[in-house]
């Protein structure tokens, strides 16, 4: 039976052909995703741990517990502590080291990086072992910055030149006197790295005379953990904590595995939906190639073959056919893992040098992945073959399937749909984070259910295209009949492309409806021109709203000032605005009471108000980081966005409590509107500060819908796998289906049918199936992409469900492109079959 198995894998090198090709997509893809993970996060691990080679031991200082309404501040370390440890014996060198967000704008004044990726710290002396200076000189004085290679390279700068620069004040322009190599994971990520000397780093991030941290090098002979028990017992360990520069450099590392597990996981569920496509293929294949091997099977079975073995060697085509398809697609995943990497580089991505990570696991998976797969899909074909008697088998009597497999098959299909439907609507009624997982199981009951109810459904939907079938005459009416001829194997091979669009269609959906939700939030809510904040999300230095007031054309400003507070002995942020200007800029609805902000008068979102049983005319105490308190009440409830919510009152109360005030955001009113003049003058009026952005409503939304199209992007072409494996399928199919209509096709074309005609017969079935997956894929996406917004609605007040007809256009017609290109070389097979030839076999 080993022999026999072998012979016919042999035997059928082609017909095995896109089953191998199907298998392998799906396993590079996983293999790939293992390979680019692992590289990436081994690059950045070994990059952070070059990062630490100058630390043996970190002293940093101890966060302290708040306690009752005062809130504590992390102390920082000082002078004293720098020189204390500097005298622990086994110390070699000690920095102290200063660090804060830098802005650094191009030579065309925009922000380099992401606003987050944008630091800045201190040299420490003429020589930094951390930073190793490529040209020029360190930093002295206030007017002097190094700036790190790889932002040097991206701008254009080089020594001498003059570099805008923003902390968290006026715009600098230093002089670069350094150009300096790192491997901060930041810069690799992008980002900018700007250095000051250390008393200039000091007074500008707001820390004179204190560090951040306070890292020690050991002297040769001196272990880490022997200079770290130095430490404590000089320091003590009430005030700082000491890590030492291994421990340091591990917890980098798990960092960094966390954060490309993320990304790891969302590849690989791509890829599994590649995978779950491709089953269908196989289990379409081996369930044909049993079929056309019925005769040979009754034969061995009558010869005294059991039953037993009959599985077992379709189980062993399976097993030669996967580890074919592992091994390929383990060598195409190698390259699509090296590929990605470069992609990086190509869109802008930093990425450290580094090997190209194959893990014996990454191996091993690879293999598992094919063998398994393709050994679950061929089993149940393999069975149902081996449970027909030889006799039945030889006289093709078991060639139907019984009214009572049908009925249990629909009836099954319909338990697991109306399941499917029932779990979804009900998650809608949710709250959206409880709804999250009955929403996604449900999905996957009605996926099942509908695939399984697919023959059933083919009948009446490919009924409905014979209008239009009849217009190609003799091939449209065969193309039909052909189509519904054997409902399970269209219904399989439908199902690959219906996987696909339902799933692009669903997030083409919610995106679409996301993006017009936030549109509107932002024309809603905010009757402000104009929206100011810092690049990087820290708080504005309260100077930014006196000069917006100041500026020309500008008729309305307020802060939103965020103030911690304790209300009822919980934490509490308030948002300080200007009473009274707060409502020419905001357009929030009010529930009820006012919405007057003023004095002890304060508006609190319905959210809020609900939490701690507020109602118009409650009053509280709000506590303050300065011990004091106030008795506030309120005036009235309003509906919170994600853009405006909370407790709002007026600036000019809180501010007096605090120590150091900040505004998240600016809003701005101007007499002119939202243009690009009156953008320029806000601009200029801030000094054309790289760290400040001044956007408008249309911008907020615009940053926002760059996101959604970035993620929607990488989501298509991650998707277009499973595409790629579902026209392998039609492919597959149509190709045996034709080999196995041979005899039928010969009649044809001896009655009078043209090789035009055949074509023309292959290709309008395709179309009709994949049109047929294609229409049940649109129609799922849709309904899972307006449960999933029911879901989000919850959280969003202004969400609308939007449907994108254009794209779900272009959708169906790239269904009808897969039908037609599937049929480009099974409709020129059948159409060169030598009539005689064809009659003649069996």
């Amino acid at each position: 039976m080993f022999r026999t198995a072998l012979r016919n894998v042999l035997a059928h090198k082609a017909r095995l052909l896109m089953t191998v090709l199907a298998v392998m997509l799906g396993v590079a893809f996983v293999s790939g995703t293992l390979v680019f993970t692992n590289t990436i996060s081994q690059a950045y691990q070994n990059s952070s741990a070059k990062g630490f080679d100058q630390v043996d031991v970190a002293v940093q200082p101890k966060s302290q517990e708040d306690k009752g309404n005062t809130i504590n501040k992390t102390p920082e370390l000082t002078k004293a502590q720098l020189d204390t440890a500097a005298k622990v014996p086994g110390a070699a060198d000690t920095i102290g080291v200063v660090s804060g967000f830098t802005a650094m704008a191009d030579k065309d004044g925009k922000l380099i990086g992401g606003g987050f990726r944008s630091q800045g710290g201190n040299y420490w002396g003429d020589k930094d072992p951390r930073y190793p200076l490529k040209e020029g000189s360190a930093p002295h004085g206030d007017n002097q910055v190094a700036i790190d290679s790889e932002t040097a390279k991206r701008a254009g700068y080089k020594v001498g030149d003059q570099v805008r620069l923003s902390v968290d004040g006026p715009v600098l322009t230093p002089t670069v006197t350094g150009i300096f190599t790192t491997d901060d994971g930041n810069v690799a990520a992008g980002g900018s790295l700007a250095l000051y000397d250390t008393a200039t780093a000091q007074k500008l991030f707001g820390k004179p005379g204190t560090y951040d941290e306070i890292d020690v090098k050991a002297a040769p002979g001196t272990s880490q953990t022997a200079l770290k028990a130095g430490l404590d017992k000089a320091l003590g360990t009430k005030l700082v904590e000491t890590t030492t520069g291994k421990q340091l450099a591990d917890d980098q590392a798990e960092q960094i595995s966390a954060s490309m597990s993320g990304l790891k996981q969302g590849l690989l569920v791509f890829a599994g939906i590649a995978l779950f496509v491709g089953t269908f293929i196989i289990a379409n294949t081996f369930t044909m190639l049993v079929a056309q091997r019925t005769k040979e099977l009754a034969l061995l079975r009558a010869v005294g073959a059991s039953r037993r073995q009959v599985t077992r060697s379709v189980l062993i085509e399976a097993f030669v056919v996967g580890t074919v398809a592992g091994l390929t697609g383990l060598v195409a995943g190698i390259g699509i893992g090296a590929g990605l990497r470069s992609l990086m580089g190509t869109l802008g991505a930093t990425v450290p040098d580094g090997p190209l990570i194959i893990t014996p696991g990454t191996v091993a998976t690879a293999l598992a992945v094919g063998v398994v797969i393709t050994m679950l899909a061929a089993w149940l074909p393999g069975r149902r073959a081996a449970k027909i008697p030889p006799v039945a088998a030889m006289s093709s009597v078991h060639a139907k399937a019984t009214t009572k497999s049908l009925v249990l098959r629909n009836t099954l299909g319909a338990l697991f749909s109306a399941a499917g439907i029932a779990t979804v609507l009900a998650a809608t009624t949710m709250d959206g984070s409880d709804g999250q997982a009955p929403m996604g199981f449900g999905a996957v009951l009605l996926i099942i259910g509908v695939f399984i109810l697919t023959p059933l459904l083919s009948r009446p939907l490919i009924a409905a295209a014979a209008p239009v079938l009849r217009v190609f005459g003799v091939s449209g009416k065969l193309a039909r009949q052909n189509s519904v001829r054997n409902p399970r194997r269209t219904a399989a091979t439908a199902s690959a492309l219906m996987i696909g669009l339902t799933l692009i269609t669903g997030m083409t959906v919610m995106a679409g409806s996301l993006q017009k939700s936030i549109d509107k939030m932002a024309s809603s809510a905010i009757r402000a021109d104009y929206v100011v904040s810092m690049a990087n999300g820290n708080a504005l230095s309260p100077d930014v709203d006196k000069k917006l007031r100041a500026t020309e054309g500008v008729t309305a400003t307020s802060p939103l000032r965020n103030v911690y507070s304790r209300i009822d002995g919980q934490g509490e942020s308030l948002t300080g605005v200007n009473g009274s200007a707060i409502a020419k800029l905001t357009d929030l609805k009010v529930d009820s009471g006012t919405f007057e902000v003023g004095g002890d008068q304060v508006v609190v979102d319905e959210d809020t108000a609900k939490s701690y049983g507020w109602k118009a005319g409650s009053a509280f105490t709000a506590h303050y980081e300065d011990g004091r308190s106030t008795r506030l009440t309120v005036a009235g409830v309003y509906e919170g966005n994600e853009l405006i919510q909370g407790i709002l009152l007026d600036s000019a109360v809180v501010t007096p409590h605090v120590s150091d005030p900040g505004d998240m955001q600016v809003l701005v009113k101007t007499a002119d509107g939202a243009n690009g003049a009156t953008k320029d003058r806000l601009e200029k009026a801030l000094g054309t500060n790289p760290a400040i952005k001044v956007q408008s409503k249309q911008d907020l939304s615009n940053d926002i819908a760059q996101m959604f199209t970035l993620m929607l992007n990488m989501l298509y072409g991650l998707l277009a796998m499973a595409v790629i494996v579902a026209v392998l399928g039609v492919i597959n199919t149509l190709a045996m289906s034709v080999f196995e209509r041979s005899q039928e096709i010969g009649m044809l074309r001896a009655i009078g049918l043209d090789r035009k005609s055949v074509k023309r017969m292959v290709r309008l079935e395709s179309l009709v199936i994949s049109l047929f997956g294609g229409v049940l894929g649109i129609g799922l996406g849709v309904f899972f992409g307006w449960a999933a917004g029911e879901l989000l609605g919850t959280k969003m007040a202004t969400y609308e469900l939007v449907l994108p007809w254009t794209r779900m256009a272009v959708f169906l017609l790239l269904a009808a492109t897969v039908g037609i290109l599937a049929a480009l070389w099974p409709a020129r097979r059948a159409a060169r079959l030598n009539m005689l030839t064809a009659i003649k076999s069996e």
